[in-house]
């Protein structure tokens, strides 16, 4: 009898270790920024899918027509997160993360945005069926956002482009890369991989300031940084997996192919919002108008830089919203 009582409470206490650790345990990586969140857990979750070869991660959440979101360098899915709940609120939205980048993982055939548009519309329009999204992108995730437009123009509602000026007829490979150090240092083979992949959290932390409104791309000297030491860590996280941080690099390293994608495409009608940080619209939109033949909106974000989202979220959304509507 005492025996069965002792292997009973035994079985009870191991039974709540178990669960205990199970509990403690049960966060995925790819959850652990978002886990905690109420805004998060009432309208969103994570899935992944696997697409000739990577596993590609994406979040989704929300009801009404598809908008997909493409984000850029250095980020993942999660640079759209503060205008995501906005946006669910009339359309389902898929936060993408890019083959080989976030928390998507395993390697595509290149990362030329037009490969990467590919992969994208396999997923949204193939495995979700989402034939009449409206793609959103910013940074490289801008490029991509357009090659989906452009090759596949019968699954684009619309088209939102954010802050990035365009390979192509106005500007080449060899040029782009003179725009700023960081885009002819992330394009050397092998060597930004080996100066920072000691130091991910330190270099990004230290970029991102940069590029923010009032930083010295913008011809000032703040160091202020619209990310919070919490949004660093989230994306030091992917970043720091050598792959990943190789993958980062692959899109400034694709510039060549992208340049001559561009040129080989037709332009595309498909209705277009374009975005830009402050000061920047008129340079951008040289870049982009020979392209997008129907930009019905055309603005910069006040009090912007490069980070519009997180700059001027309200701006964003309500900007998105309308353009989304009409």
């Amino acid at each position: 009898m005492r025996r069965s009582l002792a292997a009973a409470v035994l079985a009870v206490l191991l039974t709540t270790v178990g669960t205990a650790c199970s509990t403690t345990t049960a966060v995925a990586p790819y959850a652990a920024a978002t886990h905690d969140d109420p805004a998060f857990a009432r309208a969103f979750r994570h899935e992944f899918a696997e697409i000739d070869g990577v596993r590609m991660h994406y979040v989704t959440g929300g009801h009404g027509s598809p908008v997909v979101l493409l984000h850029g360098w250095p980020q993942t899915w999660y640079g759209w997160w503060p205008i995501m709940p906005a946006l669910a609120e009339n359309h389902t939205v898929y936060a993408v993360d890019l083959p080989g980048l976030g928390d998507s993982t395993g390697t595509p055939t290149g990362y030329d945005k037009a490969t990467l548009a590919r992969y994208v519309h396999t997923l949204v329009g193939d495995r979700l069926g989402a034939h009449d999204a409206s793609v959103v992108g910013h940074d490289f995730g801008a490029a991509v956002a357009y090659e989906y437009a452009t090759r596949f123009p019968a699954d684009t509602a619309r088209l939102g482009y954010l802050d990035l000026p365009l390979p192509g007829p106005a500007i080449d490979a060899a040029a782009y890369r003179n725009l700023s150090w960081h885009i002819a240092f992330h394009s050397q083979r092998r060597v930004p991989e080996t100066l920072v992949g000691d130091h991910v959290r330190d270099y990004l932390a230290l970029f991102y300031p940069q590029v923010s409104f009032g930083g010295t791309a913008f011809g000032g000297t703040s160091d202020r940084s619209p990310f919070t030491p919490g949004d660093i860590d989230e994306f030091a996280r992917t970043y720091s997996r050598p792959q990943t941080l190789t993958a980062g690099f692959e899109l400034y390293r694709a510039l060549d192919q992208d340049v001559r994608d561009t040129l080989a495409a037709a332009p595309t009608p498909v209705p277009t919002l374009l975005l830009t940080a402050q000061g920047q619209l008129d340079a951008i939109r040289g870049t982009v108008s020979p392209r997008l033949t129907n930009i019905v909106r055309a603005t910069d974000v006040p009090h912007a830089g490069h980070w519009l989202v997180e700059e001027n979220p309200e701006f964003v959304t309500a900007e998105l919203q309308r353009f989304l509507a009409d």
